[in-house]
């Protein structure tokens, strides 16, 4: 952990355990808890994730503000709590200092959940999908904080690729300008959340987690960036990507028809799209959340044998 950010952590015990004894540990977001999925589901989603951790030989940590802290472990208690409360602010880096100032609630984004994971010491995070350039950006200039915090943060980030609601060509061309090294996982396109196949190349692939950690090792051993570990979804809850664009099409034109804007825009297409999918999309976001938990575990661990710790 590093000491000059030791006032504003508060650690669980486990997690606390873990740093001493030298274990692997994944981060986990609290946004898609607060924001991306609703209740009970949100917290039956997380359980499952933190299982899949703790099952593969690493130990789960959920981070999230609270009481003027960053929470890095949050226990049953507080998992409740952010699965419930609808009055959660949505953090990005530029929200952590007033969340905290304010002593609200917040639930980390990825790109806050990077930056604290990296005060706490922890270099692997699993997510669903990443943020990235929202379609239209050309005018709106709407772009995810978490394509710049890959650029300066040094965490590994498993996902899914980027959220297909976003605009993923201009997406990967921010990452490749940031210099933000993307893997796939046993793949050669960039997948596209709910989709396992893309038309999108990707010119790095690794078979397995000791050869991502061993990347992983060396990136940071250069003082290099964060890193992009894309894992499709899998094959049995994968969607047909035309029928998925057609539906978040839709979603898009409701939202600009109902003047959502900024930070709303995501939370709000993933949920129509859920509802013109018939839940369709749901299952596949949970499949893959838990999916990336369990590889998230796997090069924790592998690069907690490479390091000794």
């Amino acid at each position: 952990m590093n000491e000059r950010f030791s006032d504003f952590l508060k650690l669980s015990n486990q997690v606390k355990k873990a740093i001493q004894d030298n274990l692997p540990i994944v981060a986990l977001e609290s946004t898609v808890i607060s924001h991306g999925l609703p209740y009970p589901d949100n917290l039956e989603v997380t359980k499952k994730m933190m299982s899949a951790i703790t099952e593969t030989g690493a130990v789960p940590a959920v981070i999230g503000l609270m009481d003027g802290l960053i929470h890095v472990g949050l226990n049953e208690d507080e998992l409740e709590l952010f699965a419930t409360r609808k009055d959660i602010l949505k953090i990005s880096r530029s929200d952590i200092a007033y969340c905290l100032s304010e002593k609200r609630l917040g639930a980390t984004t990825v790109s806050a959940t990077m930056l604290c994971a990296s005060y706490a010491g922890i270099r692997i995070f699993s997510t669903g999908g990443l943020g990235g350039v929202h379609r239209g950006a050309e005018e709106t200039f709407d772009i995810s904080a978490d394509l710049t915090e890959l650029s300066k943060t040094p965490v590994l980030v498993v996902c899914s690729g980027a959220k297909s609601i976003l605009d993923v060509s201009k997406t990967l061309e921010y990452l490749e300008t940031q210099g933000v090294p993307i893997i796939g996982y046993q793949t050669n396109c960039f997948p596209l959340f709910f989709t396992k196949e893309s038309d999108y190349r990707l010119t790095q692939c690794l078979r397995g987690p000791e050869e991502i950690a061993s990347v992983a090792d060396i990136n940071w051993k250069l003082g290099l960036t964060g890193m992009v570990v894309a894992n499709p979804v899998p094959e049995a809850d994968s969607l047909d990507s035309n029928i998925v664009e057609k539906w978040i099409k839709t979603a898009i034109s409701d939202g600009q028809k109902q003047g959502i804007k900024g930070k709303a825009v995501t939370p709000f297409v993933l949920s129509r799209v859920a509802e013109l999918s018939s839940g369709k999309t749901m299952q596949a976001n949970k499949s893959l959340l838990v999916n990336n938990a369990a590889l998230a575990a796997r090069i924790a661990v592998s690069l907690n044998t490479l390091t000794g710790g």
